[in-house]
This record gives C-alpha cells, sequence and structure tokens, in this order.
C-alpha cells in the first residue's frame, strides 16, 4: 500500500482553500467608478458624501453604490454614461477644491477585500490608462544652483568682511571682482572651504581682479540626478495621494520621467493630477511696506501694482502679501516635514522641518539678520504662486526648526504632506501622451485568456488520451498549479502585464513536463518489472532529484532577469519564478497525492492507467537503486 501522511493532505487543502480564496476576486471584473480626492487641505468624509450624493440626485444619475475609502470617496456607476455625467456634476458641486478621477475599480465583495484577499493589478496593456513621458527643464535646475551659489557667496563674503566691488551671475557660473589681489585670495581661501563643489578661476582684468565659480562636473551630474529623483518621488507621493492604483513613476533616459497610470480613463483628468505637483519656494516677506503684523498688513497693495523689489501674492486665506523677489531656498531642499506639538509653548500643533545641508546654511544665512520678520512658505502650481504659510522668524535657524501658529493638527499635517510631496526639484513638460482605452485592455486580456484556455485544453488532450488516468491527475494538479500562482500574484500585489501572461503559460508548460517526467519514471519501472505499488513510489522518488534540478537552472535564469531586466522583463520574470515554485508542488505533492488516494488504499493493484506498458507478473518487487 501507498499511504500518504495526513499532515501532507492537511498541507494540501489549506493551500488549495487560500488559492481558491485569493484567486477568486480576479472573477468578479472591474466596474466604473468616480473617485474623489481633495486637494491641499482638503478631505473626503461624510460632509462631502452627502453634497455628492446631493448632486447626483440632483443631476438625475443613477448610481450603484457612494461609500467612503479613507481619505476619498468612491462612487459607482452602472454604465459609462452615467460615470461621465456622474463626475461633471460631482466637479461642478465641490469646485477647484478637489478631483472627481474617472476610474475603474474592482467588483469583488467587501467580505473578500476584509480578508486582503484583492485581484490582481493590471497593467496598462491589460486595463487601458493613461502614459506620459515627461521632460525635466534640466537649464532650471542649472540656472537655480547657479542664483543660489550667487547668494551663498554673496553672504559669505560679507560674512568674512572681504570687500569687493560686485558679484553676478553670467549663465552658469558666478563671477566676484575685487579691487585688491590680498581680498581675491582671501575669497578664494573661504569659498574652497565652504563650497568644495565649486571650481574657481582668478583672472586680471584691466587692472580688476576677478574670480569665476563654476559648479565641478561631478556636482552638476549629482544635482542633476538629484532634481530627477527629486520630481519622481514627489510625483509618486502626489499620484498615490491621489488613489491611483499602482502608478509606475520611473526614470527614462537622463532627463525624462515615464508616468503609466493603470485603471484611469480620462487622459485630461490625469494630465491635472500631474499638472497639481507644484514645486516651492522660501522667500523673505516685505515687512517694511507693512502697516501691521495682521493678515491684511498688506491689503493696500491689492489693486496696486507690487513695490520694487518685490512680488505681490495671495496666501490660502485670500490676503495679499508681498514678498522679495529673491528666493531663501526651494522645496528639493526639504528632507522632511513632520506634525507635532510644541511641547514648550503650551502644546499647540506645530510642523517640524529638516533641510538637507545646504538647506540648513540658507536658512542660517536668511534667518541671521531678519529676527523678528516674516518669512513666506510659496506654493507654485501651474504657474500660480500661494502662500501656505508666512510665519515669525522668533531666532536664528538651521537645518532644523519648526513653524508654530497651526490653527490645528490636521491644518499641521496637510501643511507638512505639501512640504514633502509638493516640492518639484525643476518643472517639467509633457511630451509624449497616449491612451490605451479600457476596450482595447478587455481585448488583449480576453486574447490572452483564451490563449491559455486553448494550450490548457490541447495539454489535457494530449495528457488523458496518452497517460490515460495518471493523465487526468497531471491536468488536476495542472490546474491546482494555475490556481497556486494567480493567488500569489494576488496576494503580493504584482502586476500582471502582456509578458507576465506568456509567463503563466510558459510555467503551465514547465508544470505539464514535471509530470511526464514522473509518468514516465512510473512506466520505466513497471516495464523493469516492478509492482503497481511500488513503482508509483519509485517514479516521484526518483523524479523528484531530476525535477529540482532542472527547475533551479531555469530559476537562476529567472533571477537574472529580475535582477538586471526592468520594465516588461521585470514583469515576465517574476511571474516566471513564481510559476517554477508553484509548478513543483503541485506537480510533486498534489498530483501524489491524488494518486495515493486512488491506488493507496488497495492492498493489491493488478494494472496501473497509465497509458500502454507491458509490464510482467512476478517481477521483482524491490525498486532498484537509482
Amino acid at each position: 500500500m501507498n499511504k500518504y501522511p495526513v499532515w501532507k493532505y492537511a498541507v494540501i487543502v489549506v493551500a488549495l482553500v487560500i488559492a481558491f480564496l485569493y484567486t477568486l476576486p480576479n472573477f468578479f471584473g472591474d466596474v466604473l467608478a468616480v473617485q474623489v480626492s481633495g486637494l491641499r487641505a482638503n478631505k473626503a468624509d461624510a460632509d462631502i458624501k452627502k453634497q455628492v450624493e446631493e448632486a447626483l440626485k440632483a443631476a438625475n444619475v443613477d448610481v450603484t453604490s457612494v461609500l467612503l475609502d479613507g481619505e476619498s470617496l468612491r462612487v459607482r456607476f452602472k454604465d459609462g454614461e452615467a460615470q461621465t455625467k456622474g463626475r461633471d456634476a460631482i466637479q461642478a458641486k465641490l469646485g477647484s477644491g478637489y478631483i472627481a478621477a474617472l476610474q475603474l475599480i474592482s467588483n469583488s465583495p467587501a467580505w473578500l477585500s476584509k480578508i486582503n484577499a484583492l485581484p490582481m493589478y493590471l497593467g496598462l496593456d491589460l486595463r487601458g490608462g493613461v502614459h506620459f513621458l515627461m521632460q525635466v527643464d534640466m537649464k532650471s535646475v542649472v540656472d537655480k544652483a547657479a542664483d543660489r551659489y550667487t547668494g551663498d557667496i554673496r553672504v559669505l563674503l560679507r560674512d568674512k568682511k572681504i570687500f569687493y566691488t560686485g558679484i553676478s551671475r553670467e549663465a552658469d557660473r558666478v563671477v566676484a571682482k575685487f579691487k585688491e589681489k590680498p581680498e581675491l585670495q582671501k575669497a578664494l581661501t573661504e569659498i574652497n572651504t565652504q563650497l568644495p563643489e565649486l571650481q574657481l578661476r582668478d583672472t586680471e582684468v584691466n587692472g580688476e581682479f576677478v574670480l569665476t565659480a563654476l559648479m565641478k562636473p561631478e556636482t552638476l551630474k549629482k544635482l542633476q540626478e538629484n532634481a530627477i529623483q527629486q520630481n519622481i518621488t514627489a510625483l509618486r507621493r502626489r499620484v498615490n495621494e491621489l488613489g491611483v492604483s499602482e502608478p509606475i513613476v520611473q526614470q527614462q533616459g537622463a532627463e525624462r520621467i515615464l508616468v503609466q497610470l493603470a485603471g484611469v480613463q480620462d487622459p485630461a483628468q490625469a494630465e491635472d493630477i500631474l499638472g497639481r505637483t507644484a514645486s516651492l519656494e522660501v522667500r523673505l516677506v516685505a515687512e517694511e511696506h507693512a502697516t501691521s503684523r495682521n493678515y491684511d498688513a498688506f491689503e493696500r497693495y491689492r489693486n496696486e501694482p507690487a513695490p520694487f523689489g518685490t512680488e505681490k501674492i495671495i496666501d490660502e486665506k485670500g490676503f495679499a502679501v508681498l514678498v522679495y523677489k529673491t528666493v531663501a531656498f526651494t522645496g528639493d531642499k526639504i528632507t522632511d516635514a513632520q506634525a507635532g506639538f510644541d511641547q514648550q509653548g503650551g502644546g499647540g500643533s506645530i510642523v517640524n522641518v529638516t533641510l538637507n545641508a545646504a538647506g540648513g546654511r540658507a536658512m542660517t544665512m536668511t534667518t541671521r539678520g531678519n529676527v523678528g520678520k516674516r518669512m513666506a512658505v510659496i506654493m507654485i502650481e501651474k504657474g500660480k504662486p500661494e502662500i501656505l504659510t508666512w510665519p515669525n522668524i522668533n531666532s536664528e535657524l538651521g537645518a532644523r526648526f519648526y513653524i508654530s501658529g497651526m490653527p490645528n493638527t490636521q491644518e499641521a499635517k496637510n501643511l507638512a504632506l505639501l512640504l514633502r510631496a509638493g516640492a518639484l526639484a525643476a518643472p517639467m513638460e509633457i511630451i509624449e501622451k497616449r491612451m490605451i482605452g479600457p476596450s482595447l485592455g478587455a481585448e488583449n486580456i480576453t486574447k490572452g485568456k483564451n490563449s491559455l484556455l486553448l494550450g490548457f485544453a490541447l495539454i489535457t488532450v494530449f495528457m488523458i488520451v496518452y497517460y490515460m488516468l495518471f493523465g487526468v491527475v497531471s491536468v488536476a494538479a495542472l490546474a491546482c498549479n494555475l490556481f497556486f500562482l494567480v493567488a500569489l500574484l494576488s496576494m503580493l500585489q504584482a502586476t500582471l502585464t502582456l509578458p507576465g501572461v506568456a509567463a503563466i503559460a510558459l510555467a503551465l508548460g514547465m508544470a505539464i513536463d514535471a509530470n511526464v517526467l514522473i509518468n514516465e519514471r512510473i512506466r520505466e519501472e513497471l516495464r523493469n518489472g516492478m509492482s503497481p505499488q511500488m513503482a508509483i513510489q519509485a517514479g516521484y522518488d526518483r523524479a523528484l532529484d531530476t525535477i529540482i534540478d532542472s527547475n533551479i537552472t531555469t530559476l537562476i535564469v529567472g533571477l537574472a532577469l529580475l535582477i538586471w531586466g526592468s520594465g516588461p522583463v521585470r514583469g515576465f520574470a517574476v511571474v516566471h519564478c513564481l510559476g517554477i515554485l508553484t509548478s513543483v508542488f503541485s506537480a510533486v505533492m498534489v498530483s501524489r497525492g491524488l494518486v495515493n488516494l486512488i491506488y493507496g488504499g488497495k492492498k493489491k493493484v493488478a494494472k496501473l492507467s497509465i497509458g500502454n506498458v507491458n509490464w510482467h507478473k512476478g517481477a521483482s518487487q524491490t525498486p532498484a537503486k537509482a
């Protein structure tokens, strides 16, 4: 008799139950929806839900459900016409403080979501969505850096009491002029010490000593790389906060960023999402033009031109504020911003801000001589500046400081979020825009599904015809393998693309190959005169080493693709590697469990249903050594 341990059957049953539960959400498909998300300090809450329901009722739009999901609201519709009409009604009702984006969301039941059984993410080629290629303005990055170094050098020379006749920026370099050579030598020493990232050259022109500071090639390269990474981080955070599922935001080339938003149906809305990613600037408030310390201190300039050297900007409360045009530092210098409480000043809400080294130096130089004055944090969105806050400078500040005076904890959290996620190191322009409609994605899914089903059907016919009952067992194990693979992809929330579908087809072929090895080994043992029960045991045991060896070599190739590949190649590699693991489990454990259920309880088996085998009764009953 071939008895299989009970614990192994338990493992198989548990694995099948889990696989079924986590595969199930993928069969419910998607439903048309509108996702409502707040911008800036706004968020979707019960009041917004009520307003949305009223707007939809007034517009006579039928909805399936209106549900709050965290700080966003999801409204489901029956058809595309209702979805579009509903989006327009919602946007008109809520105004510019909220964004209503067309979405495709999972239609799986709530009880599956509660156990975190979610469908696989589908890539752009399967689900549809929008594709953007964005060009980063590197000239702007260099210009900002040159402006910053111009200010740094000016402040440094003043602090060290080094006399100069003029400092100016010429293209990407800073030019300082001196009347006396000793002053130039002092400047050389100080700048080399404080700003080692600059390359210095001194010359004499018409009796005047000129010092030219230029960014070193490695400094320039690092500056551009940091700008790309800062923009990528800002884009990822902002897109994530707007609820786009599994966005792809990655560098492409030296100066471009690729953005793919699967499930977004409206490219105009998606472009608006990306366009709302803003840049930050910190400038001093022009206190000399203020009439008081109140919010209305600059109201007399609301309808008048701003004085020379200043700019008039409206804050988020609608008051006019005059700020200097000189930028103290930009948002790319902010490394962290977190809401907290003022432990020393009465426990009010504050925002703790951390700057990098360059930002800390700029903050120190800016605040050193301006204690008691105000400093404005400005967000520039779509070319329109807005002051988020303009707090008082209570002391000389460095790389770590806090902004107090927040009305409540939520406002502090909102400001911290904008400081962290709203900063772009450089402006960007969309140079390529593409949309893949959900119908094309559905067509790709249908073709991929049909290919898999056809392949599975042909394998089923071949295995049953050639191996009979053992072929049926092999096909059952293959079906389990497919369940395991889809369940794993769903549990890991991996993104499935067309190359991933190809990898699933390959995984099925490799999984059935393992069963072919087992079946042929059993037939070989029968030909050698072994009894059916012993042939089953020997066939599985001796085929195992071959199966493991062949799959390990294939797994190595898959891991290499996963580590060094990119884009669709990595997607293929993920499915490929997972398919190898599930195929070994299903081919060895599941198929053997089924075979033992069929033959294991019988004391004597006259013949195995495994195709044509000339088995001789009375032959050796002992397995031969491998």
